[in-house]
Order: C-alpha cells, then sequence, then structure tokens
C-alpha cells in the first residue's frame, strides 16, 4: 500500500454528465460538493489524498471556483490548447501515466472512456494499486464496470456528493427488485 492517493477529477465531465441528468445546465447549489468528494475518497482509503481537479480555461480563470477548489482541498489544474484539442483529456491521461512511473492507489472521477487504457494499464503494473472510479454508475462508460479490481462509487448513492432532493436520475432496475406499482 502506498501512502499516496491521487484523486483525479473531470470536472467538465461530471458537469456535463450532471446536465444530461438534469436536462438543463446545473445550478451553483446543483453541482457536486467537491469537499465531500475528497472526504469520502480519504475516509474510503483510510489516509489523506493528493486532489487534482482538470478544468479547461481556454476562457480564462474562473477565479471564484479556483479559491473555492482551493478551499476544498484541491490542486486545480486550469489548462488551455487548441479549440479542437481535449485538454482535460490529454491532461489527466499524461497524469495517469506518470502515476505508472510510482506508487501510489488512484480514484478517477469520470464518465469518460477516453482514460480507460491509461487507467486499466494501472491494475497490472506490479505496484498493487488500489483503484476505484467515482461516477453516475448509469452513465459510466461499461469498459470501466468490467474492469477486476477496480471499485465503482456512485457520486450520489455512495458519495453523498449532492445536498437538497435525489437527482432525477433513469437507473437500470435489475429484475429482481422490479416493482410495476412504482409506475402505476
Amino acid at each position: 500500500m502506498s501512502d499516496t492517493v491521487y484523486l483525479l477529477v473531470d470536472g467538465e465531465n461530471i458537469d456535463r454528465t450532471l446536465g444530461q441528468i438534469l436536462d438543463a445546465k446545473p445550478r451553483p447549489e446543483q453541482r457536486p460538493r467537491w469537499d465531500r468528494i475528497r472526504t469520502y475518497v480519504e475516509n474510503a482509503w483510510g489516509r489523506p489524498c493528493k486532489a487534482l481537479f482538470f478544468l479547461n480555461a481556454r476562457r480564462g480563470l474562473p477565479g471564484t471556483f479556483i479559491q473555492a477548489l482551493r478551499v476544498a482541498g484541491y490542486a486545480p489544474i486550469p489548462l488551455s490548447g487548441d479549440a479542437e484539442q481535449k485538454v482535460v483529456d490529454i491532461a489527466i491521461v499524461r497524469t495517469l501515466e506518470a502515476i505508472a512511473q510510482r506508487p501510489g492507489d488512484v480514484v478517477l472521477a469520470s464518465h469518460d472512456v477516453d482514460f480507460y487504457e491509461s487507467f486499466s494499464a494501472l491494475i497490472d503494473d506490479g505496484q498493487h494499486r488500489r483503484l476505484g472510479v467515482i461516477a453516475f454508475q448509469e452513465y459510466l462508460s461499461g469498459e470501466y464496470q468490467g474492469l477486476e479490481r477496480v471499485e465503482i462509487h456512485d457520486l450520489e448513492d455512495d458519495v453523498s456528493a449532492f445536498s437538497g432532493d435525489p437527482l432525477p436520475r433513469l437507473r437500470v432496475i435489475p429484475i429482481e427488485s422490479f416493482d410495476p406499482n412504482r409506475f402505476l
């Protein structure tokens, strides 16, 4: 077990997926409480984490948000590049590849399949890492769901990252749990 737990947050992806669930752009009070996510990881892994929050800053730095991330214990990583570049994806892949060269457990907060190859390479790299993904399970790319030794944590149900009413999520219902009366 390494002393380091890396929490890599794809904020853009989480926000976009939340927008799909809400069928609208999330308002600030509807967004995840990022401090809860960091605290959840630290409690689940039993030690402090190095929380990295990747964001596209092509249009400039969102100063208030950057400050809020810092207060929540994150290292904000504002990125820019050409309009067609997926700068957050590029940076997270590079970060996963850099982590592969050192010990450390990894928790990825994203639904994006673009990280699958770099993330899954950490499973059998000889480091005996603990790996996790935090996401809305019904939106998580199926490739992650099939990975051995990867813990999947639901952003709402497990992490409790939201305040207020439950999100209006459409979830797959296991047939043994199906109750037609809920829909009649």
